[in-house]
């Protein structure tokens, strides 16, 4: 059931409106808490894992196919999960979910050698299915218990999650890595989404489903002819999966091992640059995000562009890309859940789940694409900062994209 508010919130401090809506909204407040463990576990073990490959001295087609299977398990499960999501209870998914994710991170742990590649592909294709299709869950839940302006401020709420699990992450875990390695890294990671576990057994929460009884395949084919006849829908999922731009784990490990290593050890270099960019993440909707608004949103695709293209003119000196980390970083949050809101705000209620999923699928196929495209621009010999050139001149276009949208469609207010 929403949640109606007559809270503004657009005439309360940056931090104020965050607390307030977490402070009036329990529920709210015990998935923020969920999201900030099991997405802190994510990026932890994420530094592990590209570590111990790069120890392995793979290639860079490998270290881009890791970064791609990471975001390929969303694209293959979401015609099944989006029913999934409007017919099971969200709690009952999260609980097995996070069984799978506690599984697959403890058997991390037996990869030692080159020869085990194919096993370590599988773990990490399961358990981020996993973390992607949990992702889904809690997503899908917001529409349904939120509105309006509320909604907004809890999808910053939640990016700023995101962004402050991965800075701390990725940092904290550059340097566990290089003190305690990669096992005793997978072994913290597995005892976090257990804590995880516990929260979500905690749980409390009276959610409507879908009354829709009908059978997966024709509820997937409801959904296409839903997402066809409101084409404003298909156009905002485009839209947001153009953020999917900013897949750069496999950028940053390969400069890591190309010019940072020489200064810094490869798994500190991995954490520092990502926790630069992720601390920009973190800092970009408190200020942005009273200022963003339809009109504004065009300006903001042109700042991202920009931002990314002085990473690329820095990305080779190891000092100056962390600065221009956090520049990259500073957009790309609001973009993240700006767009995203945008979709919620045009979505029917009895299709969130199905169109959240079928959002989600878009969205990681453009990461999973992104990164395999860095690994085979990288083994052609282009250099990164010229790969980096190229994500950026996307949301350029971008910006002309959505500039046509306004023009050809009404998009509505958020709030």
């Amino acid at each position: 059931m929403k949640i109606k508010t007559l809270t503004n919130y657009d005439n309360l401090p940056l931090m104020k409106r965050y607390l307030t809506l977490l402070r009036n909204e329990p529920l709210l407040r015990r998935l923020s808490i969920i999201q900030l463990i099991a997405y802190f576990g994510a990026w932890f073990s994420n530094v592990a894992i590209y570590t111990l490959l790069i120890q392995m001295d793979v290639s860079a087609s490998i270290i881009a196919l890791v970064a791609a299977i990471h975001f390929l398990p969303g694209v293959f499960q979401a015609p099944l999960s989006g029913v999934i999501l409007d017919r099971i209870h969200p709690k009952r998914l999260m609980i097995i979910l996070t069984l799978i994710e506690i599984v697959c991170t403890l058997f991390l742990i037996s990869i030692d050698n080159i020869g085990m590649l194919w096993f370590l592909y599988l773990l990490v294709f399961i358990r981020m299915g996993a973390s992607s299709f949990h992702f889904t869950v809690e997503m899908s839940l917001l529409p349904r218990i939120l509105e309006g302006k509320s909604l907004q401020v809890a999808n910053e709420i939640h990016s700023i999650i995101w962004s402050l699990s991965y800075t701390v992450g990725m940092a904290l875990s550059g340097l566990f890595v290089y003190w305690a390695g990669t096992t005793a890294a997978f072994v913290l990671d597995a005892g976090l989404f257990m804590l995880v576990l516990i929260l979500v057994l905690g749980l409390r929460m009276n959610i409507e489903l879908s009354t829709n009884e009908d059978h997966f395949v024709k509820m997937m084919r409801e959904t296409f002819g839903y997402i066809r006849d409101n084409r404003i829908v298909l156009h905002l999922m485009i839209l947001h999966a153009v953020v999917g731009f900013t897949a750069f784990d496999a950028l940053v490990a390969l400069a890591a091992k190309h010019f940072y290593a020489q200064i810094i050890a490869v798994s500190l270099g991995i954490g520092l640059i990502n926790a630069a960019r992720a601390l920009g993440l973190v800092i970009g909707p408190m200020i942005l995000g009273h200022w963003i608004n339809n009109s504004r949103l065009g300006w903001l695709l042109f700042a991202e562009a920009l931002s990314i293209a002085l990473w690329a003119l820095a990305i080779e000196d190891f000092y100056f890309s962390v600065i221009a980390s956090i520049g990259v970083g500073f957009v790309t949050t609001t973009l993240w859940s700006y767009t995203y809101t945008l979709l919620q705000h045009h979505t029917n209620s009895d299709f969130y789940g199905r169109v959240i999923a079928y959002n989600d699928m878009i969205f990681l196929g453009v990461g999973a694409a992104v990164s395999l495209l860095i690994g085979f621009l990288a083994q052609q010999g282009v250099a990164l900062g010229i790969i980096t050139l190229i994500l950026g001149s996307v949301f350029a276009l971008a910006a002309f994209y959505y500039g046509w949208i306004r023009r050809t469609f009404i998009l509505k207010e958020i709030g």
